[in-house]
């Protein structure tokens, strides 16, 4: 929507906000709503304050261990997006309760090699973050010994494993290139390793764009919630390729100083991030770049 002059061209990354997972664990909880009842989610539904505070209005009410679970005599649990271990999945199922699993399909995907590789006897792997909760749900579908590794320092960590057979897979929203920089050194190293790379398309193409436009924008901002670990991923990306790279939540946190020789302004968002927010940082930003007239920059 180019017209006239304007201070910079402002470009809103095509893979922004919900993925597929995300955008379908909120509607089944804003389903439930419609329904009516009490409604639970093991956890936050997805990370990000402005979605958990907007449900928990609507009566929503978050449970974070399974001693919660025991406690609750009626009602809707909802397992949220990153899923959650075998024993937790369980006890949920078996606490008469009603129980929606609105678990990531992809992430479902990785129990289940989980479940699989450690009942053959594999020693699992996964590259991630170790206290992101879908990497300790994951850790729950295992049989045998886990290890978290997620820095070329940590393999050594695996130095008791190395006559062993390893399964290694990845925390869905994990920093693609990273991922596979850890696998070249296991298998250097000689480790005896069956890789799954379980990083979701989604990730890899958002990552992607974001590096993109941070190469050729005079500020980047991306935005998400400060507990969204793909966020902060997306940031780290873009901050390689843009030192004027902002990590901010909502427009409210974006304080653009502009010195009118900016040419590209790039924003991009987690995919835990709601339209809305990213519309509102849009507006902000394009009305920052053009100088305060009422010409919008170009997206793409």
């Amino acid at each position: 929507m180019a017209d006239r002059k304007t201070s910079a061209e402002v470009i809103l990354a095509k893979s922004a906000g919900f993925c597929f997972g995300v955008e379908r664990a909120v509607n089944r909880v804003y389903e439930e709503i419609s329904k009516g009842g009490s409604i639970y989610t093991y956890g936050p539904i997805i990370h990000n304050k402005e979605v958990v505070s907007d449900l928990e209005s609507r009566g929503v009410r978050v449970v974070e261990t399974p001693e919660d679970i025991k406690k609750i005599d009626h009602g809707t649990v909802v397992i949220r997006s990153h899923g959650v271990s075998r024993e937790t999945d369980r006890l949920i199922r078996e606490s008469g309760l009603s129980c929606v699993d609105a678990t990531c399909p992809f992430v479902k995907r990785i129990h289940r090699t989980v479940e699989a590789e450690s009942a053959a006897g594999k020693h699992i792997v996964i590259v991630g973050n170790p206290v992101h909760p879908e990497v300790i749900g994951i850790m729950g579908w295992s049989s045998t010994p886990v290890t978290v590794i997620q820095s070329p320092e940590d393999i050594q960590k695996l130095d008791d494993f190395r006559n062993s057979e390893l399964c290694v897979v990845a925390q869905t929203t994990f920093n693609a290139k990273k991922f596979q920089d850890l696998v070249d050194i296991l298998e250097k190293k000689e480790y005896n390793v069956l890789c799954v790379n379980t990083i979701c398309n989604a990730t890899h193409e958002r990552q992607s764009e974001a590096r993109s436009i941070a190469a050729r924008a005079d500020i980047m901002i991306v935005i998400g919630d400060s507990s969204s670990s793909n966020s902060a991923k997306l940031y780290e990306i873009c901050r390689r390729e843009c030192a004027r790279t902002f990590f901010i939540q909502t427009w409210n946190d974006l304080h653009l100083t502009l010195t009118g020789a900016e040419k590209v302004i790039g924003i991009t968002a987690g995919a835990s991030t709601p339209k809305n927010i990213i519309e509102e940082v849009y507006d902000h930003s394009h009305r920052r770049g053009s100088r305060g007239t009422d010409h919008r920059c170009q997206t793409r």
